[in-house]
Order: structure tokens, then C-alpha cells, then sequence
């Protein structure tokens, strides 16, 4: 058999569907063709839902999932993978069973727990099991200020509390994160990161005045996914997925009646045009 097969960056999102196509696994694909990967999904959920909110959803069967997993495993060559929404607390049991099962790679937990529209995608005993058997094997965790103060039971409101959820999130056992400060009501976001080495560091960037942001955490922790893939180091594949998501909020698609989602190909063609 030739060597080049399965020599191809390959990726994997393990979350559910968004009917509206800019969250989810839809947003998550989107982001890593940018990012030149091959990318493949594990679906654990199914969403109806559009730019004003999410109206029902059903997580599919286990032997489902575990067949999906399976079948990914045993043809292709998985680099880097992440999580997205997991519904509830046997969902996210089937994923972590999973994912001790089979090496995929570095692995980006996204912790959805709320939609932009306010709808709840992960019920309260999951975030109990995403906090004791899901975040000891990420690579990296990228919760918002609402997540992170679900984790972590903190009331995050200043710098220093950042900084203390993340050394929170490192103490139970997550290597590296970053609490991203979008939903601060500050001129600028504010997103701290802390790295296994115990180096951290702050990424700022200006508030765009849009309520196109739907999407905005799946998008970023797909851009980390794919970069890891390709042999990244953990800071760098932050860095650019920081900048491929504000470029997409930067330029904006009218798309929606609500939460509209973000430009995935804004990206390329700021750099295009270089």
C-alpha cells in the first residue's frame, strides 16, 4: 500500500447539527475545510434550529454514536478532534467512553452548554460528568465567561477571576485553556489563556457592534482542532484560530433574522488579498 494514504491532515468534530448551518457540526466543517484539513463528524445530536433559537432536538441512539467512532477508526487517521454539544450525561459517557477508545489525536472541548439564543443544550448532571470525566482528557477546554462560571462555580467578573477559573480548570486536571471574554460588556474582549507549561497571556482584540456571533465557539475551537492537525503547537494553533474568528465576525454576512453566523471564509480572503 502506498505510503502517501491517510498522509493528509484529518480531523474530527464530535458535537450536534444545526439546521441553520452556523453552528454545530456545520460551523465546525465549515472552519476546518478553511483551514485545509480534511475534516469527518461524529454526530451525537440532531437540532432544529435557525438564527433565533433552537426549537427541538434529540440525541441520537448509542450503538449509533459507538458505530460512527468505530468506522472512523478503522479507515482513517484522525489527527486532532473536538467536542461540541453532547445533550446530556449519557451522551457525553458514550463520547468520553469513546474517545479512551480510540487515539484521535489531541482533543479541543468546546463546553456548550447555552445556545446564543438562551435555549440549554447540556443538561445540569452532564456538566457534572463533562467536569469529571471529559476535561482530564482535553488537550485544551475554551468555555465562555457564562461556562467557565458553571465549572468552576466562580462568579467571574474581573481579570483576576479569569486567571482563578483557569487555575481552577489546570488544578482538576484540564492541560491548557482559555476563557474567552466575549460576553463581557467591555470596548474590548479580553480572552486569557493558561498553557500547560504554566505560561499565560492575554488575547485581545476590539468588540464588533453585530449580533452576528452565532457560532462564535464552535468556529474557534474547530480553527484550534485543524491547526493541531497539522502539527501546531498549542499556542500557535490558538493565535490563529483567534484571528481566523475575528476576522469572520469582522466581516460580516447578513444571513438570518436573529444570532446570525459569522463569515468562515473572511479568513482566506483578508489573507488573499494581502
Amino acid at each position: 500500500m502506498s505510503e502517501t494514504v491517510n498522509s493528509f491532515p484529518q480531523t474530527l468534530t464530535i458535537a450536534g447539527t444545526d439546521s441553520g448551518g452556523g453552528a454545530g457540526v456545520m460551523a465546525d466543517l465549515k472552519t476546518m475545510q478553511e483551514h485545509r484539513v480534511f475534516s469527518t463528524a461524529v454526530i451525537v445530536a440532531v437540532t432544529a434550529q435557525n438564527t433565533l433559537g433552537v426549537q427541538d432536538f434529540m440525541a441520537l441512539p448509542k450503538k449509533l454514536i459507538d458505530e460512527q467512532f468505530a468506522s472512523l477508526a478503522d479507515d482513517l487517521a484522525i489527527k486532532a478532534c473536538k467536542t461540541g454539544m453532547l445533550a446530556d450525561a449519557e451522551h457525553v459517557d458514550i463520547v468520553v467512553d469513546n474517545l479512551k477508545k480510540y487515539d484521535f489525536g489531541p482533543i479541543v472541548v468546546d463546553p456548550v452548554m447555552i445556545a446564543k439564543g438562551g435555549a440549554a443544550l447540556l443538561t445540569d448532571d452532564a456538566i457534572e460528568v463533562v467536569k469529571r470525566d471529559l476535561l482530564p482528557l482535553a488537550t485544551i477546554v475554551t468555555p465562555n465567561l457564562p461556562e467557565a462560571e458553571r465549572l468552576t462555580g466562580l462568579s467571574i467578573k474581573s481579570d483576576a477571576a479569569m486567571r482563578e477559573a483557569a487555575q481552577q480548570l489546570q488544578a482538576a486536571g484540564t492541560k491548557n485553556i482559555i476563557i474567552k471574554g466575549g460576553h463581557g460588556n467591555t470596548d474590548t474582549v479580553r480572552d486569557y489563556v493558561l498553557l500547560e507549561s504554566g505560561k499565560d497571556f492575554w488575547l485581545s482584540a476590539p468588540r464588533v457592534d453585530t449580533v452576528r456571533t452565532h457560532g462564535t465557539g464552535d468556529t474557534l475551537s474547530s480553527a484550534m482542532t485543524a491547526e493541531l492537525a497539522k502539527g501546531k503547537d498549542i499556542e500557535t494553533a490558538i493565535r490563529i484560530a483567534k484571528d481566523f474568528v475575528e476576522a469572520a465576525i469582522r466581516n460580516t454576512i447578513q444571513v438570518g433574522h436573529g444570532h446570525g453566523p459569522l463569515n468562515h471564509w473572511a479568513y482566506g480572503e483578508e489573507h488573499a488579498n494581502a
